[in-house]
């Protein structure tokens, strides 16, 4: 596609008022020259493997689209682990991810142009008739305007820019009359009312059938939505208003990115993360590149490459600077206070932000973005995945992966842009993983933890659309794929759109409101597309030299407080106190609490991140006491492996991870409940015992089948219909007694999980599986038996899956509030009762984001802050004239004297408002 140059020209200026033809001509040009420069660190990709490699994206996407197709549609998505379709309001609330679904059969939609890209036009052509035959807008469900913005109205219209594509092409699509595009219309004018507030800020949800505010509705009661929600329009709504010349849609889209740039915070040029659609005051004033944000920044620099329109690049540049004076902390992106942006608001990174690398290739930002990207790419490879969110010291911040494709897209442009064949070994290493870890029998199961291995039950539709389709890309050359991909730009969905819709319709009034609020530097725009030689001056190393010092950032090194600690050091002044390092029994660090906020403003923002590292760090500590969630592996056939449950761990038995995995065949006991002395022994002697929640304490059932001769147990709760996709995990206690004895190790499944091994025993009888702190690689042996390339060999294990998951059937019990994205365990109390488990609603409803585990990704690490702590408490533990009270003082004790201050600070924040 024409982003990767990020300009107008290519090394040379075109005038700014130029054709836009011209320019998307030369934009284009851009991109071919870019790859012919490569660099020299590793060895070029033959083109057979590359081939080979491309082959293996089309049958892995014919692995996960067919599955879909035969098990889910016209479902909205494909629930991979019991091989069936997901119905919203048949199946547990997952709060607002359901709101995506509108029974619109999503995956179907958000694949049409996968298709085509991948040579699949037969199929195409199949799938758009069924979504004229059977998809309809017009049903009593409240979807996400955003979601059904990028996933469905951008699925229409890429479908239709490729349906008459081929049509004009003169050998598919021949009956093609713009059936696609009557849809979007459709669509599009089901959205509108969504825009009917004072500010032109949409509101976030809206019935398809009803709109908003009709009490039939059940919406229109929001105050606030995301950045992102409202600013990422304009593509989609443009290029439905350039498509059927009703100005209406993009004239509501940039009305809504006109409000969104006048609310901007003046003095840093950030905005926040959320904003009452009414007032327009920020609600949430951090801001990053991550999620709430991130496609914001996408579509404004977007908007200018398929629109033409100044405006759009002045203002993403004015962010752009902002972004990488403030945010930017190489190779980190961190969230900042947009009033104090010297300030980082948060010590966590989410997994959305690594789109930004692509976008940087599209300004046309090399450096930084092969930076973040290489450093992300540490992390995958430690983790085989990217975690949801992961912290400054690369630990795990929240373990959820869903199958993301932004590093893909990322991994794609850097090296569209640079031609050099270590981006073809990352895609590489992407298709193995996603192989090896995340394919089950029915499809692409996303992770519901990237330690453990574990499956969740989905696949989102935006896997099919975005997914295959970067990774498809990056491995095909231009003769294999049957149009010009530099005819079309990428939504943020991966969407094609077609770069002439710029002349088409123009009826919109371009009033430049830009400059209106702000001093322009015309130095910080750049008209024309970055030219290799620029991009890498005369060595062929460049882009290794870069990525070089980042490759150890995970597995050996922290360097981030190691600088800082050093260079200020080399500066002459102390670091600032860190809420790790605070002992109350040190004079100068409590001298240095009494200057925070009363000596300077620098002071004041020392404070404000200790207190906030301090709320932090006794999260943290109470979590510790919990034990990290288990793995139960299906190894038997047909699942070889490739089907992991989260499991709860247990205070007592075997610790998994410490000692090696439990690997046997399943049987469930008699007395199911496991709380008398088993009937069954020579059923379990040697096996793994399933035992059902209940009646007795955990230690109980342990010790009952212990004695039986099983090497291991599964409880299995007797709460129908719970799933560790909607509840919190949770540790089983013991019984207040010595458990020493219970040598076994145990492990929690709920209702869902455990009916899947139940459902397999049914149809198998025999079945085995792996107990252990994490999945493991599966076993060769296995592997051959079952070829994913062999077609007839999956068929079969679709079909196993099948009858399987007709047997399950799951009764929603939860809360529609209750979201499926909260997964830190819940301890249990000693007595094994459904009330032991219950869970506040205010537990079950907080943000993933804000309530986590936080994990090592390994133990090697150990930065200078942690050695300057370790140094202090063996000066203290040598001191016999202290004792451990005076030492340490409760965390509690020392937030409470913080109350006053941070309640300072929050005025202070309103004020400068």
């Amino acid at each position: 596609m024409s982003e990767a140059g990020g300009g107008r020209g290519c090394g040379s200026p075109v005038p700014q008022r130029a054709p836009w033809s011209l320019v998307a001509a030369t934009a284009a040009l851009c991109l071919v020259s870019a790859t012919s420069v490569w660099t020299a660190g590793a060895a070029p990709m033959s083109r057979e493997e590359k081939q080979k490699l491309g082959n293996q994206v089309l049958e892995m996407f014919d692995h996960a689209y067919g599955n879909y197709m035969e098990h889910a549609y016209p479902a909205d998505e494909l629930m991979p682990l019991t091989c069936r379709g997901r119905v919203r309001g048949q199946e547990p609330s997952r709060g607002d991810v359901d709101d995506a679904l509108g029974k619109f059969s999503l995956t179907l939609i958000d694949s049409l142009d996968t298709l085509v890209v991948l040579n699949k036009t037969k199929e195409f052509e199949d799938a758009v008739r069924k979504v004229l035959r059977d998809v309809n807008l017009d049903n009593d469900v409240v979807v996400s305007v955003f979601e059904t913005n990028i996933r469905v109205l951008g699925g229409l219209l890429g479908g239709h820019s490729l349906a008459i594509m081929l049509k004009e092409k003169g050998e598919y699509m021949q009956w093609y009359n713009d059936e696609l595009l009557q849809m979007a219309k459709q669509l599009g004018y089901k959205l509108l009312p969504a825009f009917n507030t004072t500010s032109g800020l949409p509101y976030p949800r809206i019935n398809l059938k009803f709109g908003i505010r009709k009490p039939e509705a059940r919406t229109g009661t929001e105050t606030d939505t995301c950045t992102a929600c409202a600013g990422t329009l304009i593509l989609e709504f443009a290029a439905l208003s350039r498509f059927t010349g009703a100005t209406i849609f993009e004239e509501y889209a940039r009305k809504a990115l006109d409000f969104l740039w006048e609310k901007r915070q003046r003095s840093s040029n950030l905005v926040g993360v959320t904003i009452n659609i009414h007032t327009g005051d920020w609600v949430r004033k951090d801001s990053g590149v991550g999620a709430g944000i991130d496609s914001y920044y996408e579509y404004l620099l977007k908007a200018y490459v398929l629109l033409g329109d100044d405006s759009f690049l002045e203002r993403f540049n004015t962010h752009y600077d902002a972004i990488m004076r403030y945010i930017s902390q190489p190779p980190l992106l961190l969230d900042v206070h947009i009033h104090k942006p010297m300030l980082n608001a948060r010590t966590w990174m989410d997994a959305l932000l690594a789109f930004f690398p692509g976008l940087q290739v599209l300004k046309g930002d090399i450096r930084p973005a092969i930076e973040t990207h290489e450093m992300l790419y540490q992390v995958i490879k430690k983790h085989n995945f990217l975690p949801e969110a992961f912290t400054t010291d690369f630990r795990v911040h929240w373990a959820q992966h869903p199958l993301r494709p932004e590093f893909a897209e990322s991994t794609y442009f850097l090296y569209k842009a640079t031609g050099d064949p270590y981006y073809l070994e990352v895609g590489k290493t992407l298709i193995e993983n996603l192989n090896k870890y995340a394919r089950v029998p029915c499809g692409f199961a996303a992770m519901k933890d990237v330690r453990t291995g574990s499956h969740e039950d989905r696949m989102d539709s935006f896997f099919l659309a975005e997914m295959f389709k970067y990774l498809y890309l990056l491995f095909a050359d231009k003769e294999d794929i049957i149009f010009d991909i530099e005819d079309y730009i990428f939504t943020t969905e991966a969407h094609l759109l077609p770069l002439w819709l710029s002349t088409t319709n123009q009826s919109i009034s371009k009033k430049n409101i830009t400059s209106e609020y702000t001093e322009l530097d015309d130095s910080n725009f750049d008209w024309t597309c970055p030219n290799t030689q620029i991009l890498f001056p005369n060595d062929p190393l460049y882009a290794q030299s870069i990525r070089e010092p980042l490759k150890n950032v995970v597995d050996k090194s922290c360097p981030r407080g190691i600088i800082r600690v050093e260079e200020s050091f080399r500066s002459g002044a102390k670091p600032p106190l860190r809420a790790r390092d605070f002992m109350a029994t040190n004079p100068e660090h409590l001298e240095i609490l009494k200057k925070m906020g009363a000596a300077s403003s620098i002071d004041a923002e020392d404070g404000l991140r200790f207190m906030q590292e301090m709320i932090e760090l006794s999260s943290q500590q109470q979590k510790e006491q919990q034990l990290p969630p288990r793995a139960v592996q299906i190894v038997s056939h047909p699942f070889f492996g490739r089907v992991v449950l989260t499991a709860g761990p247990a205070q007592f038995g075997l610790d998994l991870s410490k000692h090696k995995e439990t690997r046997g065949f399943v049987a469930s006991s008699k007395p199911y409940n496991g709380c008398s002395e088993l009937t069954n022994p020579e059923a379990v002697m040697g096996k793994i015992a399933l035992i059902q929640r209940g009646q007795c304490m955990f230690a109980e059932k342990a010790r009952n089948i212990q004695n039986a001769g099983a090497i291991g147990g599964i409880v299995i709760d007797d709460n129908e219909g719970s799933s560790s996709d909607t509840a919190p995990l949770f540790q089983m206690a013991g019984d207040g007694k010595d458990t020493d004895d219970i040598k076994i190790p145990m492990l929690f499944l709920f209702s869902k999980e455990g009916s899947i091994i139940l459902d397999a025993i049914r149809e198998y009888e025999e079945v085995e599986v792996l107990l252990s702190d994490k999945a493991k690689d599966r076993d060769p042996e296995m592997e051959n038996e079952e070829q994913p390339s062999e077609n007839d060999s999956q068929n079969q294990s679709a079909e196993q899956m099948t009858s399987i998951s007709q047997e399950v059937d799951l009764v929603d019990q939860e809360s529609p509030e209750e979201s499926s994205l909260n997964s830190h365990p819940e301890s249990l109390s000693p007595a094994d009762t459904d009330n032991a488990a219950s869970v506040s609603p205010s537990e079950q409803n907080s943000n993933p984001t804000e309530n986590h585990e936080t994990t090592s990704l390994d133990g090697e690490c150990t930065d200078l802050d942690n050695q300057l702590q370790e140094q202090s408490e063996t000066e203290e533990d040598s001191n016999p004239n202290v004792s451990w009270g005076e030492k340490v003082q409760p965390i509690d004790s020392i937030l409470a004297d913080w109350n006053e201050d941070i309640e300072a600070f929050e005025m202070m924040e309103k004020d400068e408002l």
